[in-house]
């Protein structure tokens, strides 16, 4: 019997070849598309998960109440770990992160920059980064051994063996080689190629037990049977014993492998974060391939009149309900079959494609017994789910009704195939205008003013000798004319790397917890950064000596601390006075997409990270690089000359939304694909039906536009119907998008208008096609058998 009922599907498909490929390009597209999204969704939900005792891991957090609202962040003293170690005897292990750092290793001739971090010892009993070699109780005992990864081994030390090897670090401090540990995986959130033992940080000085530098990350690995809620209760109140400033902060432990996902937490509640995002996606994916079956559910009941008659037939001879429903789903499980086997070519295909598009580095486990097993229930589902309904109706058909030839007039039911189509230009019209205005969103905040002139300005790291060699450099680039200025500061001025609800000016509320942002900078920031000066002047040592406890503020700063003449005034920061010299236009050093936040530019008693050089416009790009990298090279010949265009780094902080943008983009091109195979279907199953129709009206006199009109209008009605319905629901949903941004469009009515012009017109060219060609038949042909 199954033989039978699939020799009877192959032949159908055969006899069939258009409609049976419009089927399976519709349904290869949906599947694809599901699974590029699946592979993706796996590898986020994977995230941090392959860890052995993953379950008892857990990253400190901290909660604050400032002004009403409830702050949470995860990063901690670095005197806490020792602590809660001491403290309670629940925790098994503790380990401090220092956060991931750029350092230069040398051998002789050879050198490499890797990027790693600082750990306690335990940090490799907590999380499982296995060891090829080493042993894991005494690889970080000493205070100048470390362990690296595979890939520093082989980069470093070639095909020697690495362990035993001694490396200097930054040219000052020696280390030795006591362990070599697996690459970590790419779902990991540690991101290194070496680890240093937490001894080191104390030998060089920077270890401190001040309860308000939250500076590091801290991981505990609770003891086995430990209940995590009362756990929590009783961690709660850690600060009220050791933090004499802010006795009423709350500690608590956060789940490990929830950190990735959920990252964002409003009011001290967890709300979501890339969670939501994949949800999305998700259901993007579904929406896809939901489409996808209605488009053969869609195909499938229009051809019913041509399998109408065999259906009767059948069912005179003996055939019954349950037998026609089976041979209808195996036809639609076949082409599932087939649809699933083109996905998958199409997938292997632009897999490197997508996971550049979403920088993410996705692969296909073959191996993978689950892999395997969850595309065959997809496929399943697939093939169930879209012939379901033209099973359903075809095996319905009455044999009387269908033989004497009144099958049209008893049983059309063109309603449900209305509603279909109607949802199908739905979903594409949100996605139509989910991508519109994304794209006006990022467009939006890129023209935003940004407060400073990014053009010909790099910024370089202080490293090795550039610290000593500063005024060297600076004079030599300025001499040269390479440089218009020259600004040390702390941070590249697209980011803030310190604030501190600490500072203190005259009137402040002592209940004021509002965070303002330090950049500490040297001479000339506002000339080499081009910012907007509204009063005062910029910082000058030459000049004036002591500048190096000025400072400058923002607009946002001076408003906050609510001065009406700034000049003059004494503001206080980590213990040192700064005399107010200037004021700035607010600039965009965060996030572009949210408002701009307090900030205070400190003059040169601060610390300095980064070195912004402001190129001479008179000379190309190139020559301002090349002499650069020579005069650095010069005083600093132990590290490669790296450096950064500050355009550059400001587009990367619409990497996020373009990501989305082009995503969306995507999706609804295939959604409206989609769509347009299934119209295109439909519009030539009409025009072949009513073809002896058109022959009359010719005969008649009928103008091919006339006809062409006659046999889209219906289709069109749909569309707009489809408008009607989608535009209010694209609107909340992109509205509530909308609100997670501060700097943010309107969403105007030409949006909605121009989603709903696109898709009308998308929709009339598709049926247009066969209408016109309808129209331009020849009737004799068609009436010939009359």
């Amino acid at each position: 019997m199954f033989k039978n009922y699939l020799k009877i599907a192959w032949r159908n498909l055969l006899r069939n070849k258009s409609f049976s490929l419009l089927n399976i390009l519709g349904l290869s597209i949906g599947l694809a598309v599901t699974a590029l999204i699946l592979l993706w969704v796996n590898f986020e939900v994977g995230f941090n998960k392959f860890h052995d005792k993953k379950d008892r891991i857990y990253q400190v957090y901290n909660k604050y109440s400032v002004d009403g609202e409830i702050w949470t962040w995860n990063s901690t003293p670095k005197v806490m770990a020792s602590v809660i170690k001491k403290d309670y005897p629940e925790v098994e292990a503790v380990s401090r992160y220092f956060y991931e750092y750029t350092f230069l290793f040398n051998q002789g001739e050879k050198s490499l920059k890797a990027k790693g971090t600082i750990v306690d010892p335990s940090f490799l009993n907590i999380f499982s980064f296995p060891l090829v070699e080493g042993n894991i109780n005494t690889v970080l005992e000493d205070v100048n051994s470390f362990v690296v990864t595979e890939s520093f081994a082989k980069k470093m030390f070639g095909e020697v063996p690495a362990v035993g090897q001694v490396v200097k670090m930054d040219n000052t401090d020696t280390f030795k080689v006591t362990g070599i540990l697996k690459d970590p995986p790419n779902n990991s959130e540690f991101n290194f190629e070496y680890l240093i033992p937490w001894a080191y940080v104390k030998q060089k000085g920077w270890d401190d037990e001040y309860w308000g530098n939250n500076s590091i990350a801290t991981y505990v690995l609770l003891k086995e049977g430990t209940n995590y809620s009362a756990f929590s209760e009783k961690i709660k109140s850690l600060r009220k014993a050791y933090d004499k400033d802010a006795p009423d902060m709350v500690t608590y432990l956060y789940p490990y492998t929830r950190s990735h996902l959920y990252s964002e937490f409003e009011n001290g509640v967890e709300v979501g974060g890339l969670i939501d995002i994949i949800r999305l996606f998700t259901i993007i994916a579904i929406i896809v391939l939901a489409i996808a079956c209605i488009n053969f559910m869609n195909l499938s009941t229009a051809r019913s009149e041509k399998r109408a008659k065999e259906v009767g037939v059948r069912k005179v001879v003996g055939a019954r309900k349950k037998a026609l429903i089976w041979q209808f789903l195996g036809e639609s499980i076949l082409i599932s079959f087939l649809s699933a086997l083109v996905a998958l070519v199409v997938v292997v295909s632009v897999l490197p494609a997508f996971s550049d598009l979403i920088n993410t580095p996705l692969s296909i486990e073959w191996s993978n017994p689950w892999f395997w097993g969850i595309t065959l229930a997809i496929v399943l589902f697939t093939g169930v789910l879209a012939g379901s309904y033209p099973a359903l109706y075809l095996s319905a058909f009455k044999p009387s009704a269908v033989l004497k030839g009144t099958f049209n007039k008893i049983n059309t039911l063109i309603a449900p195939r209305k509603v279909l189509v109607v949802v199908q230009f739905s979903v594409a019209i949100i996605l139509i205008t989910a991508t519109i205005v994304v794209k006006q969103q990022i467009s939006n905040v890129q023209n935003r003013k940004l407060g400073y002139n990014k053009d010909q300005l790099i910024y370089v790291q202080i490293e090795g000798a550039v610290e000593n060699s500063y005024a060297s450099i600076k004079a030599e680039l300025l001499e040269r004319g390479i440089a218009a200025s020259v600004s040390k500061t702390n941070s590249p001025i697209t980011e803030s790397w310190s604030n501190s609800w600490d500072f203190e000016w005259p009137g402040k509320n002592p209940e004021n917890k509002t965070l303002v942002h330090r950049m500490p900078a040297d001479d000339a920031i506002m000339q080499t950064m081009g910012l907007q000066l509204k009063m005062g002047r910029d910082l000058d040592l030459t000049k004036y000596p002591t500048d190096s406890t000025a400072a400058i503020l923002n607009e946002s700063a001076v408003k906050l601390m609510g001065f009406e003449d700034p000049l003059g005034q004494t503001i206080k920061d980590n213990g040192i006075d700064w005399h107010i010299i200037g004021v700035v236009e607010d600039f965009v050093f965060n996030s572009p997409f949210q408002k701009i936040e307090p900030l205070v530019i400190e003059g040169a008693k601060a610390w300095f990270n980064m070195i912004h050089i402001k190129f001479n416009a008179q000379y190309s790009i190139a020559e301002n690089l090349a002499a650069t990298e020579a005069i650095f090279s010069k005083y600093n010949p132990n590290y490669p000359f790296n450096y950064e265009f500050v355009d550059e780094d400001y587009a990367q902080k619409f990497i996020s939304e373009q990501r989305i943008e082009k995503l969306a983009s995507l999706f609804t091109l295939l959604t409206i694909l989609i769509s347009c195979l299934g119209l295109f279907g439909l519009a030539s199953y009409m025009a072949q039906n009513r073809i002896k129709e058109i022959g009359v009206r010719k005969v008649l006199g009928a103008s091919v536009s006339s006809i062409t009109t006659l046999l889209s209008k219906d289709f069109l009605k749909l569309v707009v119907v489809s408008l009607l319905i989608a535009t209010p629901i694209s609107w909340y949903v992109m509205n509530q998008w909308l609100q997670d941004f501060a700097y943010r469009i309107d969403l105007s009515w030409w949006i909605f208008g121009l989603a709903g012009i696109l898709a009308i017109a998308i929709a009339f060219m598709t049926v247009s096609f066969q209408a016109i060609k309808a129209a331009k038949s020849n009737p004799v042909k068609s009436l010939r058998t009359e």
